[in-house]
């Protein structure tokens, strides 16, 4: 498909954790239940954000359920049930540790032709004592660092460091994920995750066939965008033509990590609307290695979410919810909820490969305490006397100074 013809793409960018391990057994098995899990988490997500945003779109799901993962952790109760709903995750605990232990070793190795890495952290107010089993599951199983910081005397200074943990691991690409007052001085704890992904393409595209085309954004709108393309003997990629569907996976060195593209015919909406775990798994079982020729624009993406209101509406609102949240786990009380649920991720696709990263960051609180009100006059002030009824003002004054 060229120019003239409608190239509204949806790209699903998926890190394919297909890994081939050395023992086909239990921890084969228990990997594709995780993988099932957080594939669904994705597309349930990418479905929630697109009903409101037409635009794009681009998050790491992985991220966000890694970040999750660890507040599930310190989850009980009913917040438990609604946030293991939501993103899928395993039971019992010894499944779920064990596979966040594999994965994250999987994607950690060192041993790779791409770079690929992902980092826990989690950030505790000073003299907030958590429980000791909480911190044991957060750094053994989900590789956490640990460390204290002085949210409630100097939130901002705080804040900065957060973010600069984060900025410093994604290369520089990810910045303020924490907006100015995004953390405040009843935050107790700050749980973040970081994944970032630089990896060359197998097939690489010729920057000198590389020319602006267009790109029709909708039957109103076309724009020029440049327009990558290998053709030729070369051009061989798994592919599938389906009924109103193209789909190609186009392979980074290493052939671990792969790029999926879905190319419907004409309606993003509709694809939208059938974009499902179930129906992805039967659409990549017809890829077949065929001679393509292809074509795709160079673009970068920087996208920002806050995510309270995608997950309440997902099934999971007493984990932001004051009063009805149980994060008992983490510190023994029913006080402590999430304030806030932020995401930043960023891809740039060009001819040699693609760089893309994520991070999440949960602030997590306690419900204020309400202030005892004090009225104290003792200074000049205006008073007036009135019918409660009507609220008509029968007499009104000044007291300037009471002893005159």
């Amino acid at each position: 498909m060229e120019g003239k013809h409608k190239l509204i793409f949806l790209f699903i960018f998926a890190f394919l954790l297909n890994v081939s391990y050395s023992k086909e057994s239990m921890d084969s098995l228990l990997q594709k239940e995780f993988v099932k899990g957080n594939n669904k988490f994705s597309l349930e997500l990418y479905s929630n954000i697109s009903r409101k945003e037409k635009g794009n779109i681009f998050f790491s799901p992985f991220s966000i359920s890694s970040a999750f993962a660890m507040v599930y952790e310190g989850a009980s109760g009913k917040t438990a049930q609604e946030i293991r709903s939501v993103f899928h995750f395993q039971e019992p605990s010894s499944k779920r540790w064990k596979n966040w232990e594999l994965i994250l070793n999987e994607i950690n190795k060192k041993s790779k032709t791409y770079e690929l890495f992902a980092a826990n952290a989690l950030w505790i107010q000073e003299g907030f004592k958590i429980l000791p089993e909480y911190k044991g599951v957060i750094e053994k199983y989900y590789k956490g660092s640990v460390s204290n910081l002085d949210f409630a005397g100097k939130t901002e200074s705080a804040r900065l460091e957060i973010n600069k943990w984060i900025e410093e691991r994604t290369n520089k690409k990810i910045k303020n994920l924490f907006s100015p007052g995004s953390l405040n001085q009843l935050t107790k704890m700050v749980l973040t995750n970081v994944i970032y992904f630089k990896g060359e393409w197998l097939k690489q595209f010729d920057k000198d066939d590389t020319r602006d085309e267009d790109f029709r954004v909708s039957k109103e709108k076309i724009v020029k965008v440049p327009m990558m393309r290998i053709t030729g003997q070369n051009a061989r990629f798994n592919y599938a033509e389906l009924e109103k569907l193209q789909i190609i996976e186009m392979d980074y060195k290493g052939e671990e990590l792969s790029m999926i593209v879905l190319l419907p015919e004409k309606d993003i909406e509709k694809l939208e609307e059938s974009l499902t775990e179930e129906n992805l798994g039967k659409w990549l079982k017809e890829l077949r290695e065929e001679r393509v020729d292809v074509f795709f624009p160079k673009f970068k993406l920087n996208k920002k979410y806050i995510l309270n209101e995608n997950l309440k509406n997902m099934g999971a609102p007493s984990a932001f919810t004051p009063g009805e949240a149980d994060f008992s786990k983490i510190d023994g009380t029913r006080k402590l909820f999430i304030q806030i649920a932020a995401h930043k991720a960023f891809v740039e696709v060009n001819e040699e490969g693609t760089t893309a990263g994520g991070a999440t960051g949960i602030g997590i609180g306690v419900t204020a305490v309400p202030v005892k009100k004090v009225f104290r006059a003792d200074h000049p002030f205006i008073f007036l006397i009135r019918e409660k009824g009507s609220g008509n003002i029968l007499f009104i004054g000044k007291v300037y100074d009471p002893t005159e």
